[in-house]
């Protein structure tokens, strides 16, 4: 997700000649974003309240928002990845109790149907959630819940399977390395990494011009 958001910046905002809608980075983005939402759907199976956390995040995709349009109005995310992300876990009590063979299927018609609805033309914004835009639409980042919603839907299954007992698949608790704090903070490093890459990026550029 860093690998690609610096490559992001690099061409978005600093224009150097990078493409990031090909090839390996491309995909590193993609499997990070899934990556990103099947463990925040996992987490709800340990969650002990699902509406605050969902409210929580929400509240902080709304100030995402208010920066990125005051940053930049060309670049504002309107309905990014943590937008989607708090709406889903406030969805999570909608799907919690059915049965994961059910959730299975539901999420892949959710994946199918977002896949005809995307190429569809939209007179407005109004249906944004669910990919319904027209070409007035702009949001650097965007994750509508048609189809992403299936990819959360799968991820609540891995819960089911893997965690019905609510306890963790490894004896020993995760070590004080590097990467165990980042895989413990993830929502802090989401945050504050792409305004530290765009501030190290700047700087760089500033220094050697």
């Amino acid at each position: 997700m860093i690998a690609f958001h610096f490559l992001f910046n690099l061409k978005e905002f600093y224009s150097y000649p990078v493409d990031y809608n090909n090839g390996i980075y491309f995909y590193i983005g993609k499997a990070s974003g899934i990556l990103f939402i099947m463990m925040a759907a996992v987490s709800c199976s340990f969650s002990r309240n699902n509406g605050r956390r969902g409210l929580k995040i929400l509240a902080l995709a709304g100030l995402i928002t208010i920066v990125t349009h005051l940053y930049d109005p060309a670049y504002g995310i309107k309905f990014g990845i943590l937008h989607f992300l708090g709406t889903s876990i406030l969805l999570f009590p909608l799907f919690e109790k059915l049965n994961k063979y059910l959730l299975v299927v539901l999420g892949i018609m959710i994946i199918i149907l977002g896949q005809i609805i995307d190429p569809l033309p939209a007179g407005n914004n109004y249906l944004f959630l669910f990919n319904l835009t027209s070409s007035t639409w702009v949001s650097a980042d965007y994750y509508p819940l048609f189809p992403w919603l299936g990819v959360f839907l799968f991820g609540i299954v891995l819960g089911k399977v893997f965690y019905s007992k609510k306890s963790s698949l490894f004896r020993n608790p995760p070590g004080r390395d590097f990467i165990s704090f980042l895989g413990q903070h993830t929502l802090s490093v989401y945050l504050i990494h792409q305004p530290l890459l765009l501030l190290i990026i700047g700087l760089y550029v500033k220094l050697t011009t």
